[in-house]
């Protein structure tokens, strides 16, 4: 199983590792990463890999067997061999751009005590899905509201509970279309605030920002009626 680096180093923007395997449709699997594989609506990362005197794009990061990543670099480029030492560096922007996106959604998810039925993170911008019959009353208010929270720049922190922990307690789940992450026998957690500052903690395997004030101010987009019982929320980082 490929060490996720970037779920303790989620800053790292360079690291080396070593080649575990290149699959016969010339993916790469290496034995530690800190690159972010798509899941949980967030996209995968991507950058380049690079050794002696090589460079290849990767394009994408995707999900394999048994917990790997699997890095898919550009079409026909050279590739690296089994065993081979390589130096991995992020499209860095794209990614920090995810990580504040992502911490942004969390917080609307507290603005919006709703039942979250499905999201996306794009660089600058993302969405959740409520079970939400009517649209809000107050839409600038919800705004304030959000920006208020930011503008607290309160601490973002992981812990971890087992998946039994999990289980006995159901209400730390939020998303009713994607589960959290499990396999391992225990579940990360991703806390907003601290004893009575805390305002949000939930399931979640993607990366984060370190504090809410990294976020910036945002504005919400369009809300669109997404059928009888749901309403998309757009969220746009305003830099």
């Amino acid at each position: 199983m490929t060490d996720k680096a970037f779920l303790s180093t989620p800053y790292a923007r360079e690291a080396e590792a070593t080649v575990q395997d290149v699959t016969e449709d010339g993916r790469i699997v290496l034995d530690s990463t800190i690159f972010y594989a798509t899941g949980g609506g967030q996209p995968g990362d991507s950058g380049w890999l690079s050794w002696e005197d090589q460079e290849i794009a990767i394009t994408d990061t995707v999900k394999g067997e048994n917990g790997d990543v699997v890095l898919v670099p550009e079409s026909g480029e050279v590739l690296p061999v089994h065993g081979q030492k390589v130096h991995q560096r992020l499209d860095w922007e794209r990614r920090y751009s995810h990580m504040r996106v992502h911490t942004a959604l969390h917080l609307l998810s507290v603005v919006i005590p709703l039942p979250v039925t499905g999201g996306s993170i794009a660089v600058g911008k993302g969405r959740l899905d409520f079970a939400m019959p009517e649209p809000p009353e107050d839409r600038q208010g919800l705004e304030d509201h959000l920006n208020e929270l930011i503008a607290r720049d309160l601490a973002v922190t992981q812990d971890w509970i087992s998946e039994d922990d999990l289980d006995a307690n159901p209400g730390l789940v939020k998303t009713m279309s994607v589960q959290p992450p499990r396999g391992a026998g225990r579940v990360r957690l991703i806390r907003i605030g601290a004893g009575e500052t805390q305002i949000d903690l939930q399931p979640c395997g993607g990366t984060h920002v370190a504090r809410t004030g990294e976020i910036g101010t945002v504005r919400l987009g369009k809300i669109e009626n997404k059928g009888k019982q749901n309403r998309r929320v757009n969220l746009l980082l305003d830099g």
